[in-house]
């Protein structure tokens, strides 16, 4: 008896899914912000995608550096408080 293809991918899907390691969500990117300002810059006028996924390239790096050096700072923090105050 053959499993059905499906029964057979979505068994595999659901064990890698198991064994992946737990996904974090950060703040901006450049190709997360990038991917918007392309869509962006293709609503405005014909040629300004690629403008505009310049632009959101350029946002989303400051973004996800502005978010790594408030994550740091947070941890330098959590680290100099005494043991009593965490």
């Amino acid at each position: 008896m053959r499993i059905p293809l499906f029964a057979a991918a979505a068994a595999l899907a659901a064990g890698l899914s198991l064994a992946a390691p737990a996904a974090e969500a950060k703040t901006g990117g450049c190709v997360k912000d990038g991917a918007v300002g392309a869509v962006a810059g293709h609503f405005v006028g014909s040629g300004h995608a690629v403008a505009g996924a310049a632009a959101g390239c350029a946002v989303g790096v400051h973004r996800r550096n502005a978010a790594n050096r408030r994550d740091q700072q947070q941890q330098q923090g959590a680290q100099n408080q005494p043991a009593g105050n965490r």
